[in-house]
């Protein structure tokens, strides 16, 4: 029999349509003799809408037009225990159900539904689902908590200033700060973002201005950090959980020149017939990374301690960027749901595709198998004392 597997994506998040990218790309990769995969495809209003056309990356050219032939959807935890997918209009006659879902595979990304909401919400049905807990997927997404924790464990991390949404009105005293802390050039972003949205260099106080406002439109929290001059970008992906990990070979992501940061759509737009349904495989970048080997062996080592010491789960890509000025290399951000699941890192391995679909399936179902020998429940007889306790409950 074939497992009922759901994979989410879209989402209310400036970074749903890459999302859209790599779910149609991984759906292609996986295995229907061992699936019956279900898209569930999750509008910028948090509608869920499941079709049997959303396999075809061009279906979404007309979004409207996709949804008007689709099914309006919602999860549903049943009596018996079984988790469904369920139509929300239901019909006079006639089961509602339109499939039990054994597993769900999010393949979201950014803020809302990679930060661990999503994940919240699967958790509470009691749904396995692949990827990152709820609490790993929010650290993953917050770039100063980030910081804070691996900071304080000893890892490698560029510091930082933090700001939020209420001292909007203060720029002359954020300005101060980051000029008495760093100076000039810096690099601002928002907190909880990722795909280069809201992130700008800033190499002026008019700059900085700039650079703060533009983060501000994307995010309520954002932070700013020195600007690494000499910059050699390296990225590598883990495989595994706390118990187990390995990381996948190294890449250096091509600027078009030394003096950019990396756009959205030089990431997922550029270079490919397809129309950017390669998702961040369209990127241009070298594989290996031209590094030494006693840099190399650091990075992915250094990223696969970082992913247990995170609670990190299934596939993560965590970026560093190296000084080579000083050839200091600093984690910069870890992405716990990457675009295109980062496969491309993998396949120089002997790692194809589906073998790492399937890899992240298996650890999702053996973490769900080892929750459930948790006790979630604590019997008394409190509430069948009835009015003893009033209204107000006891405070003692």
């Amino acid at each position: 029999m074939k497992i009922n597997l759901a994979v989410l994506f879209g989402g209310r998040s400036v970074e749903h349509e890459v999302s859209v990218i790599s779910a149609v790309q991984a759906m292609a990769s996986m295995n229907k003799e061992k699936y019956n995969i279900i898209p569930v495809y999750m509008t910028k209003k948090s509608e869920f809408y499941t079709s049997e056309k959303m396999f075809d990356i061009n279906s979404f050219k007309d979004i409207p037009a996709l949804l008007s032939e689709s099914t309006e959807c919602v999860f549903v935890r049943s009596s018996e225990g079984k988790v469904q997918l369920q139509r929300l209009k239901t019909k006079m006659f006639g089961s509602n159900v339109i499939t039990d879902v054994d597993i769900a595979f999010p393949i979201v990304h950014g803020t809302n539904v990679e930060d661990g909401a999503l994940q919240g919400y699967l958790q509470t049905l009691d749904l396995p689902y692949v990827g990152c807990d709820v609490l790993a997927s929010a650290i993953g997404m917050d770039k100063f908590v980030m910081k804070i924790l691996l900071k304080d464990a000893g890892f490698p991390v560029l510091d930082c200033c933090r700001f939020a949404a209420y001292q909007a009105g203060e720029m002359d005293l954020m300005v101060a700060e980051v000029e008495k802390k760093f100076g000039y050039p810096v690099i601002v972003k928002p907190i909880n973002l990722g795909s280069s949205v809201g992130i700008s260099k800033a190499k002026d106080r008019d700059g900085l201005v700039k650079s703060i406002e533009e983060a501000f439109e994307f995010a309520d929290r954002i932070l700013v950090e020195p600007c690494v001059v000499e910059l050699k970008e390296i990225n590598c992906a883990v495989l595994g959980d706390s118990e187990s990990a390995e990381a996948s070979v190294c890449e250096e992501p091509v600027q078009a020149s030394e003096d950019d940061i990396l756009s959205y759509e030089q990431k997922y737009v550029g270079g490919g017939k397809s129309g950017g349904s390669k998702g961040m495989a369209t990127l241009k970048r070298k594989i290996p990374a031209e590094i030494t080997p006693e840099q190399d062996e650091f990075v992915r080592k250094t990223a696969v301690d970082a992913f247990r010491y995170l609670g990190l789960n299934g596939v993560t890509r965590i970026d560093f960027m190296m000084d080579m000025a000083t050839e200091k290399i600093y984690i910069n951000e870890i992405n716990t749901i990457p675009g295109s699941l980062a496969f491309y890192l993998w396949e120089p391995k002997g790692v194809k595709y589906p073998q790492l679909l399937e890899k992240m399936i298996d650890l999702a179902m053996k973490r769900h198998r080892q929750s459930q020998k948790i006790s979630y429940a604590f019997d008394t007889n409190i509430l069948s004392m009835g009015g003893s306790f009033g209204s107000k409950g006891s405070k003692r």
